[in-house]
């Protein structure tokens, strides 16, 4: 039986369930519950703590997990990356006061970081030649410098608005950009069907969010024309119709480009054009 751990709470936590969910399997049925069987699908689905997922996948008995890949990079584990899961994006900088004196990396030689991921943050500093003190805490390090704890902070940053409201400015460049990743122990085969099959449900739930299917009438003439618009995966379908002027057409299109491809299709001669939202797939 495979076993999946999934973050118990935080940012990652509702996208990671929907995404097993979507991609067919069985989830808790109450926020008590921190384990879940799933003979079905020969799964067994632990929910943790966010920071202790890569620990517990490098170092324990949990085969696969879904965390951050900056959680990852800073358990110091064997967990190894196995594939991106397109949700969970943030940025992780250094932050000061608004009327310090940090500009760039240089300006922290000899100071005190605050951050949760002082393994990740020290490691940078090293590698750019700068020594300093990091202070690891656990959460709300945005208070740490005005407590007198630390000089400034490294800390991940989505839209920067508690960063703003703490009075403190990101400076130099970002330390790393991170985003959900499934992650692999050491012990398990890369090529363990298992994991074949989880990794193949995963990235068709990636598909079926990024991917619509399209279908509309063109005129047989116009055929190679529409289909220079919409290319598809492999090849697009291409149905006659009764009126045999017309072929009826079925193809998949990234979601974002949706009504930019509808336009460039009826000034080719498309009409009837229909899109119709993906559940699931496999490419």
């Amino acid at each position: 039986m495979l076993r999946i751990a999934v973050p118990n709470k935080g940012m990652l936590s509702e996208p990671a369930w929907n995404m097993l969910s979507e991609a067919g399997y069985r989830l808790r049925s109450n926020p008590r519950q921190l384990v879940v069987e799933d003979p079905d699908n020969d799964i067994e689905l632990f929910y943790l703590r966010p920071l202790d997922i890569a620990v517990y996948v490098g170092r324990g008995t949990i085969d696969v997990g879904i965390t951050g890949h900056d959680l990852l990079l800073n358990s110091g584990t064997e967990a190894s990356e196995h594939m991106e899961l397109g949700f969970g994006a943030s940025t992780f900088r250094f932050a000061a006061p608004n009327d310090s004196d940090f500009h760039t990396l240089q300006d922290i030689q000899g100071k005190r970081v605050g951050t949760s991921f002082d393994k990740l943050v020290h490691d940078y500093l090293v590698a750019h030649g700068i020594e300093a003190e990091t202070i690891h805490l656990d959460g709300a390090v945005e208070s740490s410098v005005q407590l007198g704890v630390a000089d400034l902070i490294a800390d991940v940053v989505s839209t920067g608005t508690t960063l703003r409201n703490a009075g403190l400015r990101i400076f130099a460049d970002p330390i790393m950009r991170s985003e959900a990743v499934l992650i692999r122990s050491p012990r398990l085969d890369p090529e363990d069907e298992r994991l074949t099959i989880l990794s193949r449900r995963l990235q068709g739930v990636l598909t079926a969010q990024r991917y619509v299917l399209m279908d509309y009438d063109i005129p047989v003439g116009k055929v190679a024309a529409a289909v220079a618009v919409t290319p598809g995966f492999e090849s697009p379908t291409v149905s006659p119709l009764h009126d045999k002027q017309w072929n009826a057409v079925r193809v998949m299109v990234p979601k974002a480009k949706v009504n930019q491809l509808m336009d460039k299709l009826y000034e080719v001669g498309a009409r009837a054009i229909i899109v119709t939202a993906l559940q699931a797939s496999r490419m």
